[in-house]
Order: structure tokens, then C-alpha cells, then sequence
């Protein structure tokens, strides 16, 4: 006997797949929660149990189960998002009449705003990776002039790690000095390509074709991803925990604390643009964020400098 939580569990995943186009990641967190609390419904309700008749004391007491489990209140928030985009996609099916998990609270979480490097210190590090590579990197940044674009890049487009190695070499429009990117359900923008990342992709190219010449992949020169692998192994495209790795490397081996990671450096490239004046909408903009709720966090970012500037001018100061 089937039951139905779990025949319509597939389904919405399936659709996620399919039509709207998630990312890898995306459908995996839902696969994970939506089918968990499938489970749970099956399991505590029976395999009979319809849709129609889960109410929102179903999804807290789903809730308290995940916390005896030792999971945290972010865990749990995120499992609650899973279940109300399910939920809505249901309603919108006809299958369920209201959202039943839109009665239930999201778990208070502490704020924890991310930390940034200073423009100082990024800077340093690009203008400073021409040399040998320091004590703590050799075993990951293996190739300098690679690993240059991925941090003017990531810096200097404000690009996330999944659409940076989704660049292929005709997403790069140099007669534009823009890059096309494809972000979170597929969805496409530009970017602008500053001169230091324009520089460091030229200086990259020869060495990218020569590995690929070298591994009978020739023809990927012209063409196929732009970031590949240091063997060229495989369909040669480098792949989002391959960045991790050489980005924290990196910043480990130049000074940076341990918890830098790729997206850290996509948080400093809108700090610091905030920090220096821009608008908070062209953010948005190049950030690629569907909620201008989403970008206004970095207006908390830069608080200890609207701090400074007020100590620093203000006569009552």
C-alpha cells in the first residue's frame, strides 16, 4: 500500500528537477527534509494518511522530533522552509486547500552576521598571489594563474561558488566587459568584468590550453568550461568543494582566519561596495538576489563604520 506524503513527496521533488530547474544543492536539502517529514507522516499517521487532513500540530510536533534528535533551531528552520514550499506547491495543485505550514512559527535564530576581510586584506592577497605560493597553499593552489581568476572573480563579480564554475568560455562577452552567469532556478544575468579579472583571465588562458592540449582535450580550447581542474580530468570542469579547498588554502596561507570560504568572499564584494557608496538596489542587481530584504543585511555589515564616520565627524561625538 502506498502512502500518499510519501507518492507526493517524489512528485514535488521531481518537480524541482525537472521544471523549475533547483540546483544540485537545492534539490538535495529538499530531498532530505521533505522526504524526512514524509517519513514521519507515514510512520506516526499511517500509510492511509491523506494530505488533506495534516494539520499544523503535525509539522510542530515534526518540529520537536527533529530537536530531540539534537538538531539545531537553523536545521530545524530550514526543514520548516522545505515543508511550506511544499505545502504551497500542493495547494496550487488542488491537493491540499490552505498551507498548513504557513500557521507555524519559524524558530527564533541568533543573528550571526558574517565576517568579512577587510578591502585591505583582500586586495593584499590579489595583488600579492604573483608570488610562490606560501607555506600551507602548495598542496592545493597548484596553479596560480587559475586560482587568481576564481578570487578576482569571486571578489570582483560578487558571484556565487556554483555560478562561478558554471562559466563557460562563451559566457565571457569581452566586446561588453560583462560575464553572463546563471544563478539560483537557472536564472541568467551579467555581471561586469573589471579590468584585474579581465587581466588574470587572459593571463590563464594560455596554461588552460596547454593542460588541455597535454591531456588530448584540444577541443576544449576554444570552447567548455572556463575553470578547469589541474589535470583536466574527467569533463575538466572544476568543481564548487575543489574552489573551497583553494580558497581557503589560500587564505589561510596569507593571514586570513580558517572560516573564509568562497561565499565569504561574495559577502565582502557587497560590503565593501556598500561601504564605498553604492546603491543597495544595484547590489541587488549584481548579487542576483530575488529580495532586496536579502541584500539589506550587509547594511548591518557596516555598522562598525557608520560608527567610525560618526566619531569621527559629528561634533557631539
Amino acid at each position: 500500500m502506498s502512502c500518499q506524503p510519501r507518492d507526493l513527496a517524489a512528485r514535488f521533488l521531481h518537480m524541482l528537477t525537472n521544471e523549475r530547474g533547483a540546483s544540485e544543492h537545492t534539490v538535495r536539502a529538499y530531498t532530505r527534509e521533505v522526504t524526512g517529514f514524509a517519513e514521519y507522516l507515514c510512520e506516526s499517521l499511517g500509510e492511509g494518511v491523506a494530505m488533506p487532513a495534516v494539520e499544523h500540530t503535525h509539522i510542530r510536533a515534526y518540529l520537536a522530533v527533529l530537536y530531540d534528535r539534537g538538531l539545531t533551531k537553523a536545521s530545524a528552520a530550514r526543514a520548516l522552509a522545505a515543508v511550506r514550499s511544499w505545502f504551497k506547491w500542493m495547494a496550487q495543485q488542488g491537493i491540499v486547500q490552505q498551507n498548513a505550514a504557513s500557521l507555524v512559527r519559524t524558530p527564533k535564530l541568533p543573528k550571526h552576521l558574517p565576517r568579512v576581510p577587510s578591502s585591505e586584506d583582500v586586495n593584499r592577497i590579489l595583488d600579492g598571489m604573483e608570488r610562490p605560493a606560501a607555506k600551507g597553499e602548495e598542496a592545493v593552489a597548484r596553479w596560480p594563474e587559475r586560482d587568481r581568476v576564481i578570487w578576482e572573480l569571486l571578489y570582483g563579480c560578487g558571484i556565487r561558488n556554483s555560478e562561478l564554475v558554471g562559466i563557460d568560455l562563451r559566457d565571457v562577452h569581452w566586446s561588453n566587459d560583462a560575464i553572463l552567469v546563471r544563478g539560483k532556478g537557472r536564472k541568467e544575468r551579467y555581471v561586469p568584468l573589471g579590468d584585474a579579472a579581465a587581466l588574470a583571465i587572459r593571463e590563464y588562458m594560455p596554461a588552460r590550453a596547454d593542460r588541455l592540449q597535454k591531456a588530448s582535450k584540444g577541443k576544449l580550447v576554444h570552447d567548455g568550461p572556463l575553470l578547469i581542474n589541474a589535470t583536466a580530468r574527467g569533463e575538466a570542469r572544476l568543481t564548487t568543494r575543489s574552489v573551497g579547498r583553494i580558497v581557503k588554502a589560500i587564505a589561510i596561507g596569507r593571514g586570513l582566519p580558517a572560516d573564509v570560504h568562497p561565499h565569504t568572499l561574495r559577502h565582502a564584494f557587497g560590503t565593501h561596495m556598500l561601504e564605498e557608496g553604492a546603491d543597495l538596489r544595484a547590489i541587488q542587481e549584481l548579487l542576483g538576489h530575488e529580495r532586496l530584504s536579502t541584500t539589506q543585511r550587509y547594511t548591518q555589515l557596516t555598522t562598525n563604520q557608520i560608527q567610525r564616520v560618526y566619531d569621527d565627524t559629528h561634533p557631539r561625538a
